[in-house]
């Protein structure tokens, strides 16, 4: 192993007090390691790569002790992974595949034999890359996907760059061409070792890095060392170069969160033509300066290079030529429009020009990946936190492309380092020093049979996974609830509220059910246009779209002592409670036609809409006009957008309506005998009681039940239903429909 450094780039995070209270159990220290280098994207993107150690475990069968490759398992991500993440397996039998390998036109069928060779009761899925680990003669081994190393790796002149590099960090790392993970990689790394004896790692052609460790500790500081001194071969070499990617052609938008706001639900309307997709916006130095460059649509057009980069990024991203000093935002939105067919052409075509009877059925041809010159990067999956990995997967081939870019010494030439074989050099394609993988192999890789069989793993989608709303009144009562149960069924939100931190409250609430990324807040004034509309593009720039909206804010006003309601409080009781839903109507129905796609609004209505009262004047005939406005947004928004409310009979817990005052009121009203020392709850509840006793059901009305409600109304098993007001009220005669 080489002479341990001091790295200048990298942070040895390694503590050897904590390491020493896990040297006990080797696959604590394992998982140690792994959490280590999965800390720093720098190192390793979130899924990507792979660890492993060979230890020694009793045999289950003979209590004798046995060689056991422990190796992270499929789909796990290092920086995240816990001790029952990793595959075990007993090391021999996987020597035994070597008796079994007929060749690679069948290594798939080896992968078959993984779960026989489990260790134990271990029954995690084994990674594709297990043979890889299993065949080096080391304790201890990293695969990892750094920039600077796949920069290498990706370049036309890599291998003779990886020779200076070599040289000048007197290093001995050796180049291997492409070929696709899988066990016929595995033969010919253990090849390359034997060959090459006193080798320290391996870069991948068009792939990655792997490097080892006679101790976990060697093994870690192998590879920060290793990935650390690329780093400085590739950064001196980007500041000897100057200018990336062909120098600037246009320069970044300075109001282009406004318009990636204006444009977001356009493009993500045209990226759901097969299923809707949740967006991640990224406008950082890097996605700027690629997106601006004059050889982004070239580039861009390529793809990445690294498969792990690939089966998030797909095929290659979906750039749109566009001059963004025109900033003509309908010209943008028009060119999305047009421009969407083109790309799911050529991917149809693509995967038509290389799928064979045995290829699994095309997904989507519609890009997860979407370059803007002046805005950057837009990146699109079935969740908030699969779209901002894509998007940060191509920032990672961003970064390759300018390695690469920073390397190039002087004219391509073939045959190409990444082709194993001299004729397949032309089956690669490059831009300038940049090389990608074949299209071949591309597709090999994204409708691979293993990648397939690991998507049908995957659990079936929540009710309102891939859905948007914005929850106006969220922060208390029954719209508290409606966040919560959507949450549950995996939708994304925007919490908004006037009581901002109420709303940032209930956002808490609600992602922790999923991920802290599905559920966000803001503070919101539903009397003013201003205010809902920044709400509204508060909640594009955050996921892309709206898929439902649902408002249970209103005001009920008190009147004086002397019966009668101030002017203008009579005024804001309207503003608020009709007004204010017409004006969320009107500053979303832009974002719904831009999309075109279903949406839900379900609006809180009243059983007072219909029930006259005594003292409540202002806000029962401003539930009646809802009632009707309700009617009025679903002829004007259909058939696009259902529009429905729900009348709940008078909810007093968890309500900001009923405070104490309001409440001891009512109980007075009524004549229901109460005591001052009693709590709010105890009053509230003894008024619940008596407004049930007036109910069929005489049971009183909970947030959960109109929450149930609405969840109905705002999901697809109510797509008939629009311009209705459903009661939620427990069968109350007064409210019955006349």
């Amino acid at each position: 192993m080489p002479e341990i450094k001091e790295t200048t780039h990298l942070k040895d995070l390694w503590d050897e007090r904590r390491a020493r209270e896990l040297s006990a159990n080797p696959l604590a220290l394992l998982r140690y390691r792994s959490n280590l280098l999965g800390a720093d994207l720098r190192i390793t993107n979130f899924g990507g790569g792979n660890t492993s150690s060979k230890i020694e475990l009793p045999d289950p069968f003979t209590g004798r002790p046995v060689q056991v490759l422990a190796v992270k398992g499929s789909g796990g991500d290092l920086g995240s992974i816990t001790e029952s993440g990793f595959a075990l397996l007993y090391l021999d039998r996987l020597e035994h595949l070597k008796e079994l390998y007929r060749g690679e036109p069948y290594e798939d069928e080896i992968v078959a034999y993984y779960p026989l060779s489990a260790f134990g009761e271990n029954r995690v899925a084994a990674s594709i890359d297990t043979p890889l680990h299993a065949f080096l003669p080391y304790l201890h081994v990293d695969h990892l996907h750094p920039d600077w190393a796949i920069a290498l790796a990706a370049s036309a002149n890599g291998k003779r760059k990886l020779e200076e590099f070599n040289k000048e960090f007197d290093r001995r790392i050796v180049w291997l061409p492409w070929q696709r993970p899988g066990f016929e990689l595995a033969l010919l790394i253990e090849r390359a070792v034997q060959e090459n004896p006193l080798v320290q790692g391996l870069i991948l052609g068009g792939h990655g890095l792997f490097t080892w460790g006679t101790t976990q500790r060697e093994c870690y500081q192998n590879s920060i060392q290793t990935i650390n001194q690329m780093g400085e071969f590739i950064l001196r070499h980007q500041a000897k170069k100057g200018v990336l990617f062909g120098g600037v052609e246009h320069q970044p938008v300075p109001d282009r969160k406004a318009i990636a706001a204006q444009i977001l639900p356009t493009l993500r309307g045209a990226v759901s033509s097969n299923r809707r997709a949740v967006a991640h916006y990224a406008d950082d130095d890097d996605a700027l300066t690629f997106a601006g460059s004059k050889w982004a649509k070239e580039l861009s057009a390529l793809g990445t290079s690294c498969p792990d980069h690939f089966l998030r990024t797909r095929v290659c991203p979906w750039f749109l030529d566009w001059d963004p000093a025109k900033k003509d935002v309908q010209a943008l939105k028009t060119r999305i429009r047009s421009d969407i067919a083109v790309y799911r052409a050529a991917y149809k075509k693509y995967y038509e020009e290389w799928a064979t009877p045995d290829s699994p059925k095309l997904r989507d041809s519609n890009p997860s990946v979407v370059v803007v010159p002046g805005l950057g990067l837009f990146g699109f999956g079935k969740n908030k936190k699969e779209a901002r990995i894509t998007t940060e997967f191509f920032i990672n081939a961003i970064h390759v492309m300018a390695g690469a870019n920073a390397l190039e010494d002087g004219q391509v030439s073939h045959p190409l380092p990444q082709a194993r074989h001299a004729e397949q050099s032309r089956q690669f394609s490059h831009f300038h020093n940049y090389v990608a993988l074949p299209r071949s192999e591309a597709f090999r890789i994204e409708y691979w049979a293993l990648e397939e069989a690991k998507l049908q793993r995957m659990p079936p989608e929540a009710e309102f996974s891939r859905k948007i709303f914005l929850i106006v009144g969220g922060a208390s009562g029954i719209g508290r609830e409606t966040a919560l149960l959507l949450a549950k069924k995996g939708a994304h939100m925007v919490v908004a509220d006037s009581d901002a931190e109420g709303a940032r409250r209930v956002a808490e609430e609600a992602g922790a059910f999923g991920s802290p990324e599905f559920a966000t807040h803001t503070a919101v004034d539903l009397g003013s246009s201003q205010s809902l509309a920044e709400a509204t593009r508060f909640t594009i720039l955050q996921f892309g779209g709206i898929d439902g909206i649902v408002n249970t804010a209103a005001i009920y006003p008190l009147p004086g002592a002397d019966g009668d309601l101030p002017d203008a409080l009579w005024a804001k009781t309207f503003l608020v409670n009709v007004t204010g839903n017409y004006l969320l109507a009107r500053e979303t129905a832009w974002v719904f036609a831009d999309q075109n796609l279903p949406v839900s609004i379900v609006l809180a209505s009243s059983a007072n809409a219909v029930v006259p009262k005594r003292g409540s004047e202002a806000y029962d005939t401003s539930k009646a006009a809802l009632n009707h406005l309700i009617r009025e947004l679903a002829i004007k928004l259909g058939p696009l957008v259902r529009v429905n409310g729900i009348a709940p009979a008078t909810v007093v817990v968890g309500s900001t309506m009923f405070p104490r005052d309001r409440v001891v009121q009512s109980l007075q009203k009524y004549k229901i005998p109460f005591s001052e020392n009693e709590s709010t709850e105890e009053l509230r509840s003894k008024l619940a009681d008596f407004y049930a006793e007036r109910t069929l059901t005489k049971r009183p009305i909970l947030p959960q039940d109109c929450a149930n409600a609405i969840i109905w109304l705002a999901g697809e098993q109510s797509s008939k239903t629009s311009g209705h007001v459903i009661p939620v009220d427990g069968g109350l005669t007064e409210a019955f429909l006349r």
